[in-house]
């Protein structure tokens, strides 16, 4: 269900029930884009299938899901119609158009185009969790985080957000895995990334291989800095964190497997969210008892 995780520390009042939290991502939800409109981003239900609820509380944390819309116009579409037409100014004024017709001319090609243009959607989880008042994306670039983050500050009045943070960095946490002194529920991945000290171009990787591979372990000794680590926590969960405490490429191991939920769509939704809200819930914990709280 999430791919990725980016975490927030909430502030403010949320909506009592599911219900009440429905009725507020109401106020800002998806509507499609207009014709000269180039994006458009809102709350969509949660399950179509099974209504138009735009949340669903489980296992203690509400799911939700953001959709956005936009206008696919490339710009080599708008640069060709706009080579064409100031060729055609040219001829028919017997001068090159200056800086201030060009931009008149660009501006007449996009509001042309841009109802014809195809229309594209992507769709971003979030949840959170009531008890630890922790708010989750699923999303890897952080514009599309701050995109539902301002949605969600225009449904609910109030809420303030800040990345999950620690008393010390989360690159203590990799440090400590890497190097083999982290409590035993995790354990290093197969995958790392490194960065000079000084040069910050100077970025060196590693996928699918022996982490703890002596040669791959000096370059830490020799200088480099740790910035993202592939982690198995507690041999439930793989993913890979970088130093800023963003999750990438979360996959539960064993996940593949058919599900008896596998044609009950909604129920299959269920039983992950409650596994990924608890095992999140214990991930937490346990970096919380290291990194202090």
């Amino acid at each position: 269900m999430f791919r990725n995780l980016r975490l927030y520390r909430v502030e403010g009042t949320w909506p009592d029930d599911e219900e009440g939290l429905s009725e507020a991502l109401g106020k800002a939800g998806f509507e499609p884009c207009g014709p000269f409109t180039e994006r458009s981003s809102g709350f969509a239900p949660v399950a179509p299938e099974q209504g138009d609820s735009l949340a669903r509380r489980v296992n203690g944390a509400d799911l939700f899901r953001l959709r956005s819309q936009s206008r696919v116009l490339p710009h080599a579409a708008v640069n060709e119609e706009l080579e064409a037409r100031a060729e055609e100014f040219q001829e028919r004024t017997g001068e090159a158009p200056r800086a201030r017709e060009k931009r008149r001319l660009k501006a007449e090609v996009r509001d042309e185009l841009l109802p014809k243009a195809m229309l594209r959607s992507d769709r971003v989880w979030g949840y959170f969790d009531l008890g630890g008042k922790v708010l989750a994306i699923d999303t890897a670039q952080e514009a599309a985080a701050e995109r539902l983050l301002r949605r969600l500050q225009a449904a609910i009045e109030h809420l303030q957000f800040k990345p999950l943070q620690f008393k010390r960095p989360f690159a203590d946490l990799l440090n400590s895995v890497f190097l083999g002194g982290a409590p035993r529920q995790f354990a290093a991945g197969r995958e790392c990334r490194m960065q000079d000290a000084v040069d910050k171009a100077a970025v060196v990787r590693w996928t699918n291989f022996d982490l703890g591979d002596r040669s791959i372990r000096d370059h830490v000794a020799s200088g480099m800095r740790l910035t993202h680590l592939g982690i198995v926590f507690d041999n439930m969960v793989s993913f890979v964190l970088d130093e800023n405490g963003i999750f990438t490429k979360v996959k539960f191991i064993g996940m593949d497997d058919d599900s008896e939920h596998a044609n009950d769509t909604l129920s299959r939704m269920d039983a992950e969210f409650v596994l990924l809200t608890g095992t999140l819930r214990r991930l937490l914990g346990d970096v919380a008892n290291l990194l202090g709280h």
